[in-house]
């Protein structure tokens, strides 16, 4: 067969089918849903999907995919956001701010960013606003918010609270209350961190995080060490183990090495993929080849998209009247639509 459809998960619940070409770049398939969806700020998203043992997949599998007998599986992808924006406000569309709301507010519903009560009331009640626009009690009633999900184990007492809070935005635009949104969950910890298992050189369960400042390290979910981009020298990983070899400190003298054990040798290769595109994407100005050394003891994978700064570069030459969209209410009555998916 020439050609294959793949099912794609998007953000709005519905799913889309695509015909994407035998051999063909998993960019592609990425660039169609971006057109369906009329986004153009498309560097910032990606697909994930789970593999067979429902690990995280990453860069690069589509292309596999396509060019292999394995495309045949009912495999199902899932539209999300890649490189989560440090400053959301640096965007230059509404809709991309809307569907990074929506990654977002999943991510919130599945537990992969924590949050504390009072943020969980003040982000659901700027998603109010957002869908339902100004309170009217006529329209409303008092029980308005019970079938939308704001938090994994939401209380009674939390949408008492967002109701308050919502009450109080009138003439606040749906692009306003998503940019208020953002502003607030851009401050959370966990944003933007994509956790990998692990193990430290004793053998104590861990978690490393990449995101778009370096690599972080939690263990009971406090994060107890962080390295900075800058201070990463070179990265690698052999069999399931992954290295860093990190700068010497002001008062060091020599650089040093320190390494983690992955659950296998593809989590290893997981992980060293996703430093890779994190590094290039939020570090770079093009994606050229990283300073000689940096990349060791793994394939020929480069991340070849476009980086922040190309991107941002890009979006001030977007010159469109502001695309318009309905907003989804999809997310009511359902909690996470999210799959245990890495990014291609």
């Amino acid at each position: 067969k020439d050609n294959i459809v793949l099912p794609i998960l998007l953000p709005i619940l519905s799913c889309l089918e695509n015909i994407l070409v035998k051999h063909s770049k998993g960019q592609a398939l990425v660039d169609l849903v971006c057109e369906h969806l009329n986004l153009l700020e498309k560097d910032y998203f990606g697909l994930t999907f789970a593999d067979g043992d429902t690990q995280k997949v990453s860069s690069g599998v589509v292309d596999y995919l396509c060019s292999s007998s394995s495309v045949y599986s009912p495999w199902l992808f899932a539209f999300a956001v890649k490189f989560y924006p440090p400053d959301p406000s640096q965007l230059t569309e509404d809709i991309t701010r809307y569907y990074l709301c929506l990654q977002l507010r999943d991510d919130m519903l599945s537990g992969r960013l924590p949050c504390s009560f009072v943020t969980h009331a003040l982000l659901g009640s700027y998603t109010v606003q957002a869908e339902l626009g100004d309170y009217d009690h006529d329209d409303h009633g008092s029980d308005y918010v019970s079938d939308f999900r704001f938090a994994p184990n939401q209380t009674r007492e939390l949408e008492e609270r967002v109701m308050e809070l919502h009450r109080n935005y009138k003439g606040m635009t749906p692009a306003e209350a998503e940019m208020n949104f953002l502003e607030n969950a851009k401050k959370l910890s966990m944003y933007g961190v994509d956790l990998h298992h692990a193990k430290d050189s004793e053998g104590i369960e861990i978690m490393l995080g990449v995101c778009a400042n370096g690599l972080l390290i939690y263990r009971d979910r406090l994060r107890i060490n962080r390295f900075a981009w800058p201070k990463i020298l070179k990265i690698s990983y052999k069999r399931s183990n992954f290295y860093i070899k990190i700068r010497p400190g002001e008062y060091e003298q020599f650089e040093s090495t320190i390494g983690f054990k992955l659950p296998n040798h593809r989590a290893a290769k997981r992980l060293w993929k996703v430093c890779i595109e994190h590094h290039t994407f939020f570090r770079l100005v093009s994606p050229e080849p990283p300073p000689k050394g940096f990349l060791v003891m793994g394939s020929k994978f480069r991340y070849s998209g476009r980086t922040q700064a190309q991107t941002r570069q890009a979006s001030a030459l977007i010159d469109r009247p502001a695309p318009h969209f309905e907003r989804s209410t999809s997310k009511r009555f359902l909690l996470s639509r999210s799959l245990d998916g890495g990014m291609m």
